[in-house]
């Protein structure tokens, strides 16, 4: 089901929203779908930011009266990226075609979407339970985050990170996956990285919003992930090996 926001208060309805609605409704229909646009969204993504995350929040404020977008091609995309880059893996690592094939459905729908719906309705709640501004009067119409759009966040931030932890990682992995310092170093430095940029455009998502207020808060696991990072090489904890042993 897909929360949505009643007036007043913020709480989880279990109807659908006629936007969630139309957005399911296009996932099967490419033809609808912008290609172009969204892989222009990949490359800025990891380019310039803020220009994704300003430009198109505004247009479709401005164009479609919602904060979200209501094309889904972004997630399609993304979905079938994780799939390709998951096989990739099974491909160099396993040597069983029927556990391929569970390791590549259960990276798409625990490792995005499961963790993508979680990690969405929890800012999604957070964001309009704590961070909103107060109204400066009656006459002021209230604005408050759609759930959709904190999704959206979540798959623009989450695509930098696919491409570290996914596709950099995937052929380095020969050197991450060996034994010594030199190896858990990197792997936790490009752990360390994909996770703060991940937080950081989870920041940008948010920060756009002219109605939330200490938007920073969503920076303050970057502190973290520097504090753990040299202390877990300090111990030898390789997460690529960790995260390999897990699935090969």
């Amino acid at each position: 089901m897909w929360p949505t926001v009643s007036k007043g208060r913020a709480t989880s309805s279990v109807r659908p929203s006629p936007v969630s609605a139309h957005y399911l409704r296009r996932i099967v229909k490419w033809q609808q779908m912008d290609i172009e646009y969204t892989f222009w969204q990949m490359l800025h993504l990891c380019t310039s930011p803020k220009v994704v995350s300003y430009q198109h929040t505004k247009y479709h404020k401005q164009t479609k009266n919602q904060w979200a977008r209501d094309d889904p091609a972004f997630m399609v995309i993304l979905s079938l990226f994780m799939i390709v880059a998951t096989s990739a893996y099974c491909a160099a690592y396993d040597e069983s075609l029927g556990h391929a094939f569970f390791t590549v459905i259960s990276v798409l729908l625990f490792h995005f979407l499961f963790s993508g719906i979680v990690l969405a309705t929890s800012c999604w709640f957070l964001t309009n339970s704590y961070l909103r501004e107060e109204s400066p009067n009656s006459h002021v119409v209230e604005q408050r985050v759609e759930w959709l759009y904190a999704f959206d966040v979540h798959c623009n931030s989450f695509f930098p990170a696919f491409i570290m932890l996914y596709v950099i990682q995937y052929f380095a992995s020969p050197l991450l996956v060996a034994h010594g310092f030199l190896p858990v170093l990197l792997s936790n430095l490009l752990f360390m990285v994909a996770i703060s940029y991940y937080n950081y455009l989870n920041f940008l998502g948010y920060d756009v919003l002219p109605f939330l207020e200490r938007t920073t808060f969503f920076l303050y696991p970057i502190g973290l992930v520097i504090i753990l990072s040299p202390l877990l090489t300090l111990i030898g904890f390789n997460p690529t090996r960790y995260l390999m042993s897990i699935y090969f």
